[in-house]
């Protein structure tokens, strides 16, 4: 069987000149999906020019068409975002928009592009919001055709107010938070490898 390609889409709102508690726990779960054979990319969407808009390529120095080319390629995609005023961050609404816009674009079964690919959601922030979060992405990823495994919101949440964060508070100590960081990796990982041999048939799954 071919390897498994897995894409995290970090969304901090910070470049890659900055250091991202985001991509800490993107690299936590790349790690164990590397161990485990899979190949990983990371991309920290802040790096690149994505316009607003529901399609695959707005035009006009759009980069979007790049990152949507990686993930019609992967197995799995997760997006990663740090909680801002309780919620995703604005870059990941982007990028569910823009995800979205792909909607109908089918594979060669003729069912939308994202059929037979496997959604999760990693979320790092020093207040609440992180299932709200949670269940906006994976409801979103669920809804345009990713199949979403139980257990896959990894995240970590500090103290309420204004505090450290997940790297500075040592947040990647926290049992739970690694508990759910291997689940992310081991059942996207897993569900990856069952489509890959079955994919979802394409009676009754058709645009």
């Amino acid at each position: 069987m071919e390897k498994i390609k897995a894409l995290i889409l970090n969304a901090t709102l910070k470049s890659s000149e900055e250091e991202s508690n985001t991509g800490y726990m993107a690299k936590e779960v790349a790690e164990i999906l590397t161990s485990e054979d899979a190949e990983v990319e990371i991309i920290r969407l802040a790096d690149y020019r994505i316009s607003y808009g529901i399609d695959t390529d707005m035009g006009d120095g759009d980069e979007w068409p790049e990152i949507y080319e990686k993930v019609k390629e992967a197995d799995i995609v997760m997006i990663g975002t740090p909680l801002w005023i309780g919620e995703k961050s604005s870059l990941a609404t982007v990028a569910m928009e823009r995800l979205y816009g792909g909607s109908s674009d089918t594979n060669e079964k003729g069912q939308a592009i994202y059929y037979n690919k496997v959604g999760g959601v990693l979320i790092t922030g020093n207040e609440d919001g992180a299932k709200q979060a949670a269940a906006s992405v994976l409801y979103g990823l669920s809804h345009i055709g990713f199949t979403v495994p139980p257990n896959v919101d990894a995240y970590w949440v500090g103290e309420a107010g204004p505090g450290p964060s997940y790297i500075e508070a040592e947040g990647y100590k926290s049992e739970f938070t690694q508990s759910h960081i291997q689940m992310l990796a081991y059942n996207t990982l897993h569900i990856a490898k069952i489509l890959k041999e079955n994919p979802i048939p394409a009676k009754g799954n058709t645009m």
